[in-house]
């Protein structure tokens, strides 16, 4: 965890270590046609939502907590993926991360909190990688297997305005496979603005879904995890994945697979520069947060 701590330390002034303060989170289903392709839409058919391009919800994929959870494996990596030993139906999940400072304030009930506002800091190049686990009963059950299970770039970009008109309006999420020597679009290469919720719209609509989630079908409270975890400071929240190419929705994950995930300014780079800059391997660029991993 180096990386992060390191970046996070430096542009928001963290004092204390990531696993004592950050919590990881996820937004379900903000990208149309996603969980049709991924064989997840059943898993929600019970979950009511306020409009039909909403969200399903938001599931935990790391906890800080000392309680013996599952999720209290610290799973992010720049480098690699670790393939789970007793499954491989694993798949990239390409999307934007943004890390914020959560503010609370107290409630009526004695020693609880709840969420007042989410401030976004930064964005990166996020692999929410999960297992197609058959018959799950939570999200988060498919999404954190040990150390090196999901993955984000160690180039963080700072946001201006979490709103229109500011500087993530421009990117685009790739999102690719390196096999046998050969390259394949895994993922439909989407632009940021792709999202059914961004900006103020996602910031309020997670606000409520962390104070009044219900532990229901495969759903959990927030609100519970987040006074399990002593009310972290700060989040890691991945803001939904993107549409399978052909390619990415019918081939799972092999060891020795190396796999990029790419937020990048539209303004700057076209696809095919992007595809020739893997080719070269010069993504260390202005404009660009590439996330690069090896399956072992």
């Amino acid at each position: 965890m180096p990386f992060i701590e390191k970046n996070i330390q430096e542009n928001i002034d963290l004092k204390t270590t990531i696993d004592q303060a950050i919590i990881g989170l996820g937004v379900a289903g903000n990208f149309a046609g996603h969980l049709e392709q991924a064989g997840e839409v059943n898993d929600f058919t019970n979950v009511a939502v306020s409009e039909s391009n909403a969200p399903k919800g938001i599931f935990p994929f790391y906890l800080p907590s000392k309680t013996g959870h599952h999720l209290e494996s610290f799973p992010l990596s720049s480098e690699f993926i670790k393939a789970p030993a007793d499954q491989h139906n694993i798949q990239i999940e390409p999307e934007i991360a943004i890390f914020c400072c959560l503010e609370y304030e107290e409630t009526t009930e004695e020693k609880n909190k709840k969420v007042i506002n989410i401030i976004p800091k930064q964005f990166a190049a996020y692999n929410d990688c999960s297992i197609r686990r058959e018959g799950a009963k939570k999200i988060s059950d498919k999404k954190n297997w040990g150390n090196y299970s999901k993955g984000v770039s160690s180039q963080l970009i700072l946001i201006d305005k979490f709103s229109k008109g500011g500087i993530m309006d421009d990117y685009r999420i790739a999102c690719y496979l390196g096999r046998d020597g050969r390259f394949h679009e895994y993922g439909i290469n989407s632009p940021v603005l792709g999202y059914s919720y961004l900006y103020e719209k996602l910031i309020n609509w997670m606000i409520e879904k962390m104070n009044v989630q219900k532990n229901d079908g495969p759903l959990e409270s927030i609100s519970d995890l987040l006074k399990q975890c002593d009310y972290p400071e700060y989040a890691l929240i991945s803001i939904g994945a993107t549409k399978y190419t052909e390619f990415g929705e019918t081939n799972y994950l092999k060891f020795g697979d190396k796999l990029f995930v790419i937020a990048y300014d539209s303004s700057i780079y076209s696809k095919d520069l992007i595809e020739e800059l893997i080719n070269q391997n010069k993504l260390h660029c202005e404009g660009i947060s590439a996330l690069v991993q090896e399956v072992v």
